[in-house]
């Protein structure tokens, strides 16, 4: 009977035990992951970020303290230290925070956004332009036929043609407002 006693503390200690090092473990593993999904290598509340089309490069490795990208999962905010992501960037305005702390924004008509390990941040668009440079009553003459186009269209491929179309304008009229 003392036996059993002696065999069931030590089984209790040693499950006790177990439990102490499964749970450090897990911890390990968990602080290792958390290391891995956070750009800690910034270290100060600027970033590098390198945004171009095809045709010209806007930044370069600049400094910057904030952007706002349109993504196919809503309107990201992307600040130092933002999680490594690539997001597929929609039809919209790229607002770029520079290091003197003006506002410069662009309209894009999609493209890529990559954050960087390193905090760094590259955006590839396939066409760029100043929010300045759109003209408002071009963009509503452009969304009032995109949207008689995709009334009349009769094929499938043709109203999502269309449908593209009156999304890009939707949002370059919303830009101008």
């Amino acid at each position: 009977q003392r036996r059993v006693a002696i065999t069931s503390g030590y089984y209790n200690e040693y499950k006790s035990y177990l439990r102490k090092m499964a749970f450090r473990s897990l911890a390990v593993r968990s602080a290792a992951l958390c290391r891995r999904a956070l750009a800690t290598e910034a270290s100060s509340n600027t970033f590098p970020l390198t945004f171009a089309s095809p045709y010209k490069a806007f930044f370069d490795e600049a400094q910057v303290k904030q952007i706002d990208v349109p993504t196919t999962t809503g309107h990201v905010g992307i600040l130092p230290q933002h999680v490594p992501t690539i997001a597929v960037l929609l039809p919209g305005v790229v607002s770029v925070t520079t290091e003197a702390g003006d506002i410069q924004k662009f309209f894009i008509s999609s493209g890529t956004a990559t954050i960087h390990s390193d905090s760094s941040v590259q955006i590839l668009a396939e066409e760029v332009c100043d929010v300045a440079d759109i003209d408002a009553s071009a963009a509503r003459a452009g969304l009032d036929k995109a949207q008689s186009k995709l009334s009349s269209a009769s094929s499938e491929e043709d109203k999502a043609a269309a449908q593209i179309e009156v999304d890009v304008y939707e949002r370059m009229v919303s830009a101008t407002a």
